[in-house]
């Protein structure tokens, strides 16, 4: 049974969809089998990975959630060979409401994706950043939440609301739901308030933080208007490095 982390944080341009796309691709190309999961209506991840669902085809996780399908329709083959890829579309936006009267709501996620995860590693769920249904689902359905903090005052204070939505899953849906870490992103060494966030968020939450920071790269942020993971746009930009630093380190944490 591989391991299930949602990448969670309910403030926007943290480098949430940067992290989930190059961590998936990253522990893919390390030769693990990896699902990467876009739970994101804005679509991002999928739009990174050069997927652009068909309307025609109705094959993207709404369709799976609204049950209208099975988990082996939606599963995407991408550009990298142990990386596969479940879609989003803007109709995820709906969920919330079409959600409102379903039996069990919160585990719909987690049932809908039993009959592959044993399939995989790892499987990686880019969240949306509202706390709202869809968001509830993934953490249901996940072993551990990862979370990308950028180095700025105010991203902390965000970081209260995304513990206690934890902590209330942890007390009434998913008791074994751990903090796989937070992940420093976007670090410019040379910007002392940067510096100073890293310190103290160290200081607050220990080893809990990743040792790999993400540093601000420009061939990071191009990647995805080429639809493609950092790996395989410029292997040996700072990018490239700080992402596969990141998958080894979840690699060591998790043989224990």
């Amino acid at each position: 049974m591989g391991k299930i982390i949602a990448i969670a944080n309910q403030k926007g341009g943290v480098g949430k969809t940067t992290t989930a796309i190059n961590l998936a691709a990253s522990l893919a190309v390390l030769e693990k089998k990896v699902l990467i999961i876009d739970a994101d209506p804005q679509a991002n991840t999928t739009s990174g990975l050069n997927f652009l669902p068909d309307d025609e085809q109705k094959r993207t996780l709404y369709e799976l959630m609204s049950g209208g399908i099975s988990v082996e329709d939606v599963l995407v083959q991408t550009e990298i060979e142990n990386l596969h890829l479940i879609p989003s579309h803007i109709n995820l936006v709906g969920i919330e409401l079409e959600m409102k009267d379903v039996d069990n709501r919160e585990s719909v996620l987690k049932n809908a994706l039993a009959p592959v995860a044993a399939n995989y590693d790892f499987v990686i769920i880019d969240c949306s950043p509202s706390l709202g249904i869809m968001t509830v689902n993934c953490m249901v359905a996940a072993d551990s939440v990862m979370i990308p903090v950028q180095p700025e005052f105010f991203a902390l204070e965000g970081l209260g609301k995304l513990m206690q939505t934890i902590r209330i899953i942890r007390g009434s849906l998913n008791p074994e739901l751990e903090i796989e870490g937070f992940v420093v992103t976007m670090f410019d060494g040379r910007t002392k308030v940067h510096s100073q966030v890293l310190a103290e968020l160290q200081g607050h939450f220990k080893e809990m933080v990743f040792k790999t920071i993400i540093q601000r790269n420009i061939r990071l942020s191009e990647a995805p208007s080429y639809g493609k993971p950092i790996i395989l746009h410029d292997a040996m930009c700072t990018g490239a490095a700080n992402y596969l630093s990141l998958a080894r380190e979840i690699l060591a944490k998790n043989q224990h």
